[in-house]
C-alpha cells in the first residue's frame, strides 16, 4: 500500500470521528490545524526571508482571534468584529514605521501577513460555523474537494496527456481536471439530494455543485502558484505523500469561501 494511500485513510479514521462528535473536540482539532496552516503560510515565506519572532507571534494572536469570532454562530451568515479587522490591519502595518528597514519587515510583508491571516482565519472559522449549523452540509463540501482532488489524480494518470497550466503545477493535466469535476459534481451532488434536502431542484444543485468543484481546482492552482512562487514543491512534510496541511485544504479552502455565494439557494 502505497505511502499516500495509507496516509489518506489515517486521515480519515481521524477526521470523520471528530467531525461527528463536534462540540469542543472538533473547535480544538480545527484551532490545531488552522494554527499549522498558519505556520506553513509563514515558513514558505521565510524560505525566502525570515520574518521578525514578534511579527510572527502577533499573526498566531489575531489569527486565534478571527478563528473564534464566530465561534456560536447559529446562521450561515458570517459576522467579524471590525475591531478585530481593524486591529489586525494596524498590528501589522504600524511595526514597518519602527523597523526602518525593509530588509527585516516591509509594508510588502505586512500586506503578506494580513492577507494570511484573513484568508485563513475566515476559513477555518467558517468550517466551525458550518459545522455548528449542519454537519450534513460540512461533510458535502468537504465531499466535493474529495471527489474532485481524488478522481483530477486518478484520470491524470489514466489518460492525461495535455497540460493544464505547467508552469504553475506541471503535473495537471486538463484531462484530469474534467474528470475530476464530474466525479466531483456527480457525487456530492447526489449526497446533497438524497441526505440533505431533495426538495431542491436538481439544476440547481448539480450548477452550485459544478462551480464549486471547478472553484476547488482553481484553488488548487492558486496555492501551487504561491508555492512555486517561493520555490517549493509542498508547504511542509506533515502529511506523508500528501505534503502540508495547506496542500491538503487548498481546494477545501475555496469551495468554503465560494459556498458563502450560494446560502440562499442551498443552505440546508
Amino acid at each position: 500500500m502505497s505511502k499516500k494511500i495509507l496516509s489518506a485513510l489515517l486521515l480519515l479514521l481521524v477526521f470523520i470521528p471528530i467531525f461527528s462528535i463536534g462540540g469542543i473536540v472538533f473547535y480544538t482539532f480545527i484551532y490545531i490545524i488552522s494554527l499549522m496552516a498558519l505556520s506553513e503560510f509563514i515558513s514558505v515565506k521565510e524560505s525566502k526571508k525570515e520574518l521578525p519572532l514578534f511579527i510572527k507571534v502577533l499573526s498566531y494572536i489575531s489569527s486565534s482571534f478571527l478563528i473564534f469570532s464566530n465561534l456560536k454562530g447559529n446562521s450561515l451568515i458570517l459576522s467579524i468584529d471590525y475591531r478585530i479587522l481593524s486591529g489586525i490591519f494596524l498590528l501589522f502595518l504600524i511595526p514597518t514605521i519602527f523597523y526602518h528597514d525593509r530588509r527585516l519587515y516591509s509594508v510588502n510583508d505586512a500586506f503578506y501577513m494580513i492577507g494570511g491571516v484573513l484568508f485563513l482565519g475566515i476559513s477555518f472559522s467558517l468550517i466551525m460555523l458550518i459545522r455548528n449549523i449542519s454537519l450534513n452540509i460540512l461533510i458535502y463540501l468537504f465531499l466535493i474537494g474529495i471527489f474532485t482532488d481524488t478522481y483530477a489524480f486518478i484520470t491524470g494518470n489514466l489518460i492525461g496527456s495535455k497540460k493544464l497550466l505547467p508552469d504553475i503545477s506541471p503535473f495537471k493535466t486538463i484531462e484530469g481536471m474534467i474528470g475530476g469535476v464530474i466525479f466531483g459534481t456527480f457525487v456530492p451532488s447526489m449526497y446533497y439530494i438524497t441526505v440533505i434536502d431533495s426538495s431542491h431542484s436538481i439544476l440547481s444543485i448539480v450548477f452550485v455543485t459544478l462551480f464549486l468543484s471547478i472553484l476547488g481546482i482553481i484553488g488548487d492552482l492558486c496555492f501551487s502558484a504561491i508555492k512555486r512562487y517561493f520555490g517549493k514543491k509542498d508547504f511542509s512534510e506533515t502529511i506523508p505523500g500528501h505534503g502540508g496541511i495547506l496542500d491538503r485544504f487548498d481546494s477545501t479552502i475555496f469551495i468554503l469561501l465560494g459556498f458563502m455565494f450560494f446560502i440562499s439557494i442551498i443552505g440546508g
